[in-house]
């Protein structure tokens, strides 16, 4: 049996305040909209209520259903592959962590919806004049922040292995 270190904990509980912050934005907000009604902030910002059926900007919403348990299987697939990975992670690290709990938090926001519902609600648009952003929930934002965390963390892992083997090789 694996044993956890104290810090995963805190990854963990990441997830859940993602997960709990977007369930509750999006009830509040289908209590407090009807279906398409928009709410205007800004000329560029509003919340606009929707239901997205399929993937990120809509993809696969008329594809029949099918796709309901299809990436509602992807999304438990990839959350429990995120959880067993958080868990191996060293307990000095934060970053990387912190970045697969957004993610998690987020994949497991939007698998509830699809699961109670049959669609995610969506209710956050930007836009510029007729060019809009498709709209988003907390939990898109959680996950796209994660993964531009990734991104980050990578590429700083890159940069500080180049830096590492310089030094072994100065040191030869």
């Amino acid at each position: 049996m694996v044993k956890l270190h104290k810090k995963v904990w805190l990854w963990y509980g990441l997830a859940l305040l993602v997960i709990g912050l977007d369930q509750l934005t999006k009830i509040w907000i289908s209590d407090a909209m009807v279906l398409g009604q928009s709410v205007i902030f800004t000329s560029f910002f509003n919340f606009t209520l929707l239901h997205n059926e399929g993937a990120a900007f809509s993809f696969l919403s008329s594809a029949g259903g099918w796709q309901r348990y299809a990436l509602g299987i992807l999304a438990l697939v990839v959350s429990v592959g995120l959880v067993v990975w958080i868990a191996r992670i060293a307990a000095g690290k934060l970053w990387e962590p912190a970045a697969l709990a957004l993610v998690l938090g987020g994949a497991l926001g939007n698998l509830i919806d699809r699961t109670l519902h049959g669609y995610v609600v969506d209710f956050i648009v930007v836009h510029y004049q007729q060019h809009a952003w498709p709209a988003f929930n907390v939990a898109d934002m959680a996950i796209s922040a994660g993964a531009i965390m990734l991104v980050i963390d990578a590429f700083r892992s890159r940069h500080k292995a180049g830096e590492e083997s310089t030094e072994s090789l100065n040191k030869q």
